[in-house]
């Protein structure tokens, strides 16, 4: 199984929905299905960012970063945060505007139907694959604890969009029903100021937690307990001083200051080192980069 294979899989099939509902849209004058057009566009180019912040964050620890990259991967989940807001939910809300302003009347929504069922089976594919993948993550955890204790943004960002994309599409089909039977042009409208207010809060959850993953997060206080259980059982070591840790992308780096028992020489504080090392990293894999420093 491909590592990035949700991200993969909901850029196809947004990119294919966005070419469907800008034509349906363009010949049935539904502003709702220019808006879904819109946001599935952007959630395409979300997906493309994402793989280059993928990218970017593998490459190679140098001088300049000596952690590596793996950061590059939160600012462009942070990125794309942003334009979902900037560019789906405003452009959706002003064209909601509009067209209340200004309504037109629909043509023959036959087609619309027939764009919004193919969009559902797309976008709902895309979600149940997400879904599936996120839940391998998630665990025996509640869905939001997990995406809120998640370092890896690439595994709720299109579980997040692909859940938007699938409640617009609901809300845009109702409302070219409702508007076609009661042939009322301002329902069209309507449809696009609910998906923009609901890209508008989605933009906001995930700018939150791609923020607090930029800014640089620590180790849960359950993991610090397990880590200071782990290097106060080695034998060398005396007491565990500070725990300051902070994540690269999914990789972690940890600093821990340890005083270590008296009357022991250099070689043996090497060693009890590499033990406490080799220790943590069995209890946690995901621990890269781990610095042990001697403390008074």
């Amino acid at each position: 199984m491909h590592p990035n294979r949700t991200v993969y899989i909901a850029l196809a099939a947004n990119l294919l929905i966005a070419i469907i509902k800008f034509i349906s849209g363009f010949f049935t004058h539904s502003t709702a299905m220019l808006s879904e057009g819109v946001h599935s566009l952007v959630d395409t180019a979300n997906q493309l960012l994402l793989l280059l912040g993928i990218r970017l964050s593998k490459k190679s620890a140098d001088a300049k970063r000596p952690f590596g990259y793996g950061k590059e991967l939160y600012f462009w989940s942070f990125i794309v945060s942003l334009l979902i807001f900037a560019i789906g939910g405003s452009i959706s809300i002003f064209q909601g505007i509009s067209h209340l302003r200004h309504p037109v009347p629909q043509q023959d929504p036959f087609w619309n139907y027939i764009v919004l069922a193919c969009s559902f089976l797309f976008d709902g594919g895309s979600l149940v694959v997400a879904i599936v993948d996120f839940k391998k993550v998630k665990g025996k955890k509640s869905w939001w604890t997990a995406v809120h204790q998640s370092k890896d943004p690439a595994s709720f960002l299109v579980l997040f969009e692909d859940s938007a994309a699938v409640l617009g599409l609901a809300v845009v089909a109702i409302m070219i029903y409702l508007g076609h039977k009661l042939n009322n042009p301002y329902l069209d409208g309507v449809a696009s100021l609910i998906v923009g207010v609901l890209l508008t809060v989605v933009s906001v959850l995930l700018a939150r937690e791609s923020r607090s993953l930029l800014m640089g997060e620590g180790i849960a206080t359950a993991t610090q307990f397990k880590i200071r259980s782990i290097v106060e059982n080695d034998e060398a070591v005396e007491k565990v001083l500070q725990i300051f840790s902070t994540y690269q992308s999914p990789e972690e780096v940890m600093l821990l200051l340890v005083r270590f028992k008296e009357n022991l020489d250099t070689h043996e504080i090497t060693d009890a080192i590499d033990r406490i090392k080799a220790a943590i990293k069995i209890e946690f894999p995901f621990a890269h980069y781990i610095i042990i420093t001697p403390g008074q």
